[in-house]
């Protein structure tokens, strides 16, 4: 009886302390709260707003045409709901034909944008680690490899669009290597890999770079134990530099993520629009917004926009993308485990010691 009437002494202590929300804050929330108030506000005006107003956007249709009575071109603008979601699934919005076979016009733009994402991505990240490992090297000429390596991912895209648009033309260098006639610049299966192509060599650089910062942080001492151990270069590889370097690894795939999934200008410079074998989500957009089609373009602009956040949302909760690298955040995190830990072990003590009474 003593030792129930004890912990319900300490509960009633532990309500009467108040503690801070943030225990490692030093009551500067609100100094905090200040200080990012700027970025907020900026970011709520470029991001929430046109956020905001597509949503209501997508959810209205425009229909115009000559009124017959007056003869003056009338818009009459009807509330549709989620139709315009509903007809980008079926074949009410357009089919068209591509080298997937005949689809409804966004979910053929839909399997081109995953499918560039998950290629290019692959590609670009093997390329990317192997740059990083050569530019981590110690060897004559270093600065030189360096800039040669990063000289891609400077270019402005539309110009590297146009630079291959000549290797890969009929009488480019590309059929002269491999000795063939191919339509790279058709709207077939090969223009894909000709995007797929121009992509990678333009920003394989980017994860190298992000890699080659990882790597550089790594002790050379691990490797030296390692080599005194007798472990083989491979070995050193996959027990030693990837786990290393693997938070950089992850942020950079992330970036290059998202960034594949809003491909517009590649794609359009090199192939051209109208071309449904590379049409991506952001080019379907773009072409419905020319043709003043504004609600289904916003209804395509919102679900990229969820499909992204998505996947940023998986990469950091399964991949654990560290996008902060902050030990005070990460401190107050592990602060945050232990009081939900003692408040369950408080209130299983509660209900034991209830439960005996």
């Amino acid at each position: 009886m003593s030792n129930a009437v004890d912990v319900t002494h300490d509960v009633s202590k532990e309500k009467e302390r108040k503690p801070k929300k943030n225990l490692l804050s030093d009551g500067q929330g609100t100094l905090a709260l200040i200080l990012i108030a700027p970025t907020l506000f900026v970011i709520f005006l470029v991001v929430g707003i046109p956020v905001v107003m597509s949503v209501i956007e997508s959810i209205y249709i425009t229909t115009g045409g000559v009124n017959p009575d007056t003869g003056v071109v009338e818009s009459v603008t009807n509330f549709a709901g989620l139709q315009q979601y509903a007809d980008a699934f079926t074949e009410s919005a357009g089919t068209v034909l591509s080298p997937w076979g005949r689809l409804p016009r966004f979910l053929n733009a839909l399997i081109n944008t995953l499918f560039f994402t998950v290629v290019c991505i692959a590609f670009e990240t093997v390329l990317g680690v192997l740059m990083a490992l050569i530019m981590t090297k110690a060897f004559k000429g270093k600065g030189l490899v360096r800039a040669a390596i990063l000289i891609p991912w400077a270019i402005p895209t539309i110009v590297s669009a146009l630079m291959w648009q000549l290797v890969f033309n009929t009488s480019g260098v590309a059929n002269e290597i491999i000795g063939q006639q191919i339509l790279w610049l058709a709207d077939s299966v090969w223009s894909q890999w000709a995007v797929i192509i121009a992509d990678v060599w333009k920003t394989a650089p980017f994860i190298g770079l992000l890699t080659l910062a990882g790597l550089q942080t790594i002790p050379t001492d691990v490797y030296e134990a390692a080599k005194v151990d007798g472990a083989t270069a491979w070995q050193m590889f996959w027990r030693i530099t990837l786990p290393l370097v693997r938070p950089a690894l992850v942020v950079a795939v992330l970036f290059r993520t998202l960034d594949t999934l809003r491909m517009f200008d590649l794609p359009f410079g090199l192939i051209g629009p109208q071309k449904y074998s590379v049409e991506t989500l952001s080019m379907l957009a773009f072409s419905d917004a020319q043709a003043q089609r504004y609600g289904s373009a916003a209804a395509y602009s919102v679900m990229l926009f969820l499909l992204i956040v998505v996947i940023a949302f998986l990469f950091i909760r399964l991949l654990g993308a560290d996008l902060v690298s902050d030990p005070e955040v990460k401190a107050m995190n592990e602060a945050r485990k232990k009081q939900k830990a003692a408040r369950k072990q408080m209130k299983s003590s509660i209900t034991s010691g209830e439960s005996a009474t």
